[in-house]
């Protein structure tokens, strides 16, 4: 997939986005996120995934595992409590303020 196929823009919350659309997001194949909601590191496990709608959270958290997984060569598990722990700082942080 090229960054010519990417979407940009922003989401808003009340919008979702479907299994190829999030792939198109990201710059990754369709069978990347399929693969990502069957280990359980993204969106909600469905049972129909060809029906399953992204937020702009899965969007966020979809870009974040890709690029640790494409720059440091990171296992999806690995990528996944890395976004984990990001999120969870930012959380911290919000706090804080």
């Amino acid at each position: 997939m090229s960054n010519s196929d990417t979407l940009h823009g922003t989401l808003i919350d009340e919008m979702t986005l479907t299994c190829e659309e999030l792939a198109r997001a990201c710059c990754v194949e369709p069978q990347w996120v399929i693969e990502h909601i069957e280990t359980g590191v993204l969106g909600r496990s469905a049972r129909y995934i060809e029906s399953y709608r992204f937020t702009s959270y899965d969007l966020k958290r979809a870009r974040r595992m890709y690029q640790l997984e494409r720059d440091f060569d990171a296992v999806p598990e690995l990528a996944a409590i890395v976004v984990d722990l990001m999120e969870e700082l930012e959380q911290l942080r919000k706090k804080q303020d």
